[in-house]
């Protein structure tokens, strides 16, 4: 049978890196690794309170977190900065103290940046709330797949996978449907592959959402 692996924890040393940068003994590493999905829950649950009134779209692509003794640093990459509202700096500012006040720690300072992505449609993440989105505003989940395939087929991508699972249109009997566009590589270490799996609440129950980019080949 296919065993089937992470391909971004497959790729690790090669062409690609940790998300979260920070060393702990054994017995706390559970602890920062809590730390670590609370302020990252936090970040995008305050970006989707203040986005809702105009998209509902987080356009997160990916959240790095470097830990030192005295200092947490995180940095943003998302692939619209406009969503966070109010001007850039204030908007930075409030979001540090909301994510304080969640994540009580005594010792640390928070500092949170902000780098915005160049190509925001060739990142899995935003493909993939693209996508959610739309099944939201119940428009064809095939639609929705070959519209999102177009969008990252412009960032000059070598390949995209999408794949759907769930009750797909509220069908009693759950399915799996994909499309896959250019070469997507899964075995090959050297390739650059980006990947995320996205859940979405709809009103028939959770659908996953997986996206396999196929960045480049090194």
């Amino acid at each position: 049978m296919g065993q089937k692996i992470n391909p971004l924890g497959f790729r690790l040393g090669t062409t690609q890196h940790h998300h979260s940068f920070w060393f702990a003994q054994l017995k706390n590493y559970s602890v920062g690794l809590q730390e670590d999905e609370k302020i990252r829950n936090c970040i995008k649950n305050y970006v989707q309170k203040n986005t809702r009134i105009s998209s509902g779209f987080e356009g997160i692509a990916r959240i790095e977190i470097k830990k030192g003794i005295d200092l947490i640093q995180v940095i943003i990459h998302i692939g619209f900065p406009n969503l966070l509202m109010e001007g850039q700096t204030r908007g930075i500012e409030k979001l540090q103290i909301n994510v304080q006040k969640e994540f009580h720690s005594v010792n640390r300072r928070l500092n949170i940046t902000i780098t915005r992505v160049e190509k925001p449609y060739g990142q899995p993440n935003i493909l993939a709330e693209y996508i959610a989105s739309q099944l939201k505003n119940r428009v064809s989940f095939r639609k929705a797949m070959k519209k999102a395939i177009e969008l990252a087929e412009q960032t000059d991508i070598k390949g995209i996978q999408v794949q759907i699972s769930g009750r797909i249109d509220g069908k009693e009997i759950a399915r799996v449907e994909w499309i896959r566009e250019g070469r997507v590589s899964l075995q090959t270490i050297r390739a650059k592959i980006d990947y995320c799996s996205y859940p979405i609440q709809t009103i028939y129950g959770v659908l996953g959402i997986k996206i396999w980019i196929f960045v480049d080949e090194e």
